[in-house]
């Protein structure tokens, strides 16, 4: 039995220092020394032996297994430390490496036109201002000399909202437009005023040319011995700084409540370059005739500055707007012939801004 124990022993030894792994190591473990392992089948034939040779026996069985297990925690030590070095070796990072730039993102292409056209008005003296998108009646339409009657008041053209009407203001809307603005502008303010606001508004239309929510700019200046040539010169240099030297405008004649006299404002298509056909040779699907309605302008009603509180009389003023949006697509050389691709979220589009 001795020799059995000296052999397994050897057998022992050489089978911890084979092994690769913290699996083999407990194999090996379990083989030679569990409960049911090769020293423990070698050990149920002790009583066979003779009694003065069982304590040397024993002993040496004792020894065996305490020096055995001090090699197994050893080796388990051993490559425990070697599996820590290999995760370690995978997970280092070389500082020297060029990093991977994570995706940027940037001002939506509506953004830039709304800082690009702000800062235009703002070289020449115009202050700009920030109304409200929710807005009461009063500064929407009846400030602005429409009656209770108009059709803007009606339904199917402005959002009203389930609110309580307000006493002196009346019903709450969606702005439907940025001379709301104008009209709290020319309350707020003493003459001289020059100023603007860009707010979104909220219509119900949708096609080439038109979406629900856009944002909308509004120019407004009031001051002594104000003229429409003072309104010509701001447009002609708003078109020419925004649109380029190349492109044309327009006035024609038409009616707005709060101006008198009224125009609208054209330019000429940046998409058919003025001549009402597309590269396709066909009938270009956003302007009309080479002409792209760009807003409305005037000459301040006298009511829209009574109702303010500014003596018509004393002072006169201008006023002229325009879509953000609409604007943007008359660029020079963006050819967009769908005001709807803006809101659609294409990154393939949005990423050319």
């Amino acid at each position: 039995m001795l020799d059995q124990l000296k052999a397994l022993q050897l057998e022992i030894t050489k089978a911890v220092r084979a092994a690769k792994s913290l699996q083999e190591l407990d194999t090996a473990q379990i083989k030679y020394l569990g409960r049911k392992g090769q020293l423990t089948d070698i050990l149920k034939g002790l009583s066979e032996v003779d009694e003065t040779a069982r304590p040397k026996i024993g002993a040496l069985a004792n020894r065996i297994k305490s020096e055995s297990e001090g090699e197994i925690e050893s080796k388990r030590k051993e490559l425990e430390e070697k599996g820590l070095s290999a995760i370690a070796d995978a997970e280092r990072e070389d500082v020297t490496e060029p990093g991977i730039r994570p995706p940027e993102g940037h001002l939506h292409v509506v953004t830039h036109a709304i800082n690009e056209i702000a800062s235009i008005f703002e070289k020449i003296g115009f202050t700009r201002k920030r109304y409200r998108e929710v807005e009461w009646d009063w500064y929407t339409f009846g400030a602005l000399n429409m009656p209770k009657d108009h059709p803007a008041r009606d339904t199917q053209e402005t959002f009203f909202l389930d609110a309580p009407d307000h006493q002196k203001y009346g019903r709450m809307l969606l702005s439907t437009q940025a001379t709301s603005g104008t009209a709290r502008c020319l309350a707020e303010n003493k003459p001289p005023i020059r100023a603007f606001n860009i707010i979104k508004t909220y219509r119900r239309e949708y096609d080439v040319t038109h979406v629900p929510m856009f944002h909308q700019i509004d120019v407004v200046y009031v001051d002594e011995g104000v003229a429409i040539t003072h309104l010509r010169g701001a447009l002609d240099y708003f078109a020419s700084q925004f649109f380029g030297p190349n492109r044309k405008t327009r006035l024609r004649p038409h009616h707005f409540r709060f101006t008198e006299p009224s125009f609208e404002i054209d330019v000429s298509c940046g998409v058919c370059d003025g001549t009402g056909i597309n590269a396709e040779k066909q009938k270009c699907r956003v302007c009309k005739r080479g002409w792209l309605e760009l807003g409305g302008a005037g000459m301040l009603h006298p009511n829209v500055l009574k109702a303010a509180g500014i003596d018509p009389k004393k002072y006169s003023g201008l006023a002229f707007g325009w879509g953000i949006e609409r604007t943007y697509m008359m660029k020079q050389g963006l050819k967009l012939d769908d005001i709807r691709t803006l809101y659609q979220n294409d990154s393939r589009f949005l990423k050319q801004f």
